[in-house]
């Protein structure tokens, strides 16, 4: 079972957890009332209204994972959160990388960053914001939503918050077999956002957009599309490549 230490007020519980790591136990759970500068990916920010959401870091130290299948660990993540949000609702999918979306509305970010030493992963900090009591979004984000919104209800944010920590534990017990693997990567898929084998509108960073169909995610987290205009393929990286999605706010 997860050991949670409860923080009033921080910048980004990542932050915090990454200055203290050496003290930290496997399984430690840093959550926080309030987070002042909660981060995404590539240096995004996040929304979080204090105590409406979940704002937690995990640790999970020495993965039985390879570094160049790190992105398994994303996968375990994203699969953990959409099993236990599914227990307050359906229609849960993972946007690709590891965005956790509700229709077309992102509910939950998840941040992972991992240290590295000679013997490969010596432990991954997995950082989560899953909105949840939040009744109204004032930045500029696109299209969030939240828990409450998709129910109807507000929940309990520590039963939540327990819920899926418990979970993200029970999903990155890697044994350190490519069956495991090969099952986790197959059920990514079929929670995978638009992955349905059909067009969809997507855009480069430059605003160009393009029709394609999702093909593949591979073992490295790399995407692949099929381009509808001339009917090949191409692998995008995160962030060179982006989903044109109808912008919803609630006000």
């Amino acid at each position: 079972m997860p050991n949670y230490i409860l923080l009033q007020e921080v910048a980004s519980t990542n932050s915090t957890m990454k200055r203290i790591a050496n003290t930290l136990a496997d399984g430690t759970v840093l959550q926080a009332y309030a987070q002042t500068a909660g981060r995404g990916q590539k240096g995004n920010s996040w929304e979080a209204e204090p105590g409406k959401n979940a704002t937690f870091s995990q640790m999970i130290r020495r993965p039985r994972l390879d570094v160049k299948k790190q992105f398994f660990l994303s996968e375990a993540v994203s699969l953990a959160i959409v099993d236990t949000l599914e227990k307050y609702a359906t229609g849960f999918t993972i946007k690709w990388p590891n965005d956790i979306y509700h229709a077309d509305n992102k509910v939950c970010g998840i941040l992972i960053e991992q240290s590295l030493d000679q013997d490969g992963i010596d432990y991954a900090i997995v950082g989560v914001g899953v909105n949840i009591n939040q009744h109204f979004f004032i930045s500029d984000a696109p299209n969030p939503t939240s828990l409450y919104h998709i129910t109807g209800k507000e929940h309990d944010v520590m039963d939540v918050t327990r819920s899926i920590c418990e979970k993200i534990e029970e999903y990155c017990r890697f044994d350190g077999t490519q069956e495991q693997l090969n099952a986790l990567h197959e059920r990514y898929l079929s929670k995978l956002y638009r992955y349905d084998g059909k067009p969809h509108l997507f855009t480069t960073p430059q605003g160009q957009q393009f029709e394609a169909i999702i093909e593949a995610v591979h073992p490295d987290g790399t995407l692949t599309l099929r381009h509808i205009a001339n009917d090949t393929t191409h692998d995008y990286l995160f962030k060179q490549v982006g989903f044109v999605i109808n912008k919803v706010k609630f006000l």
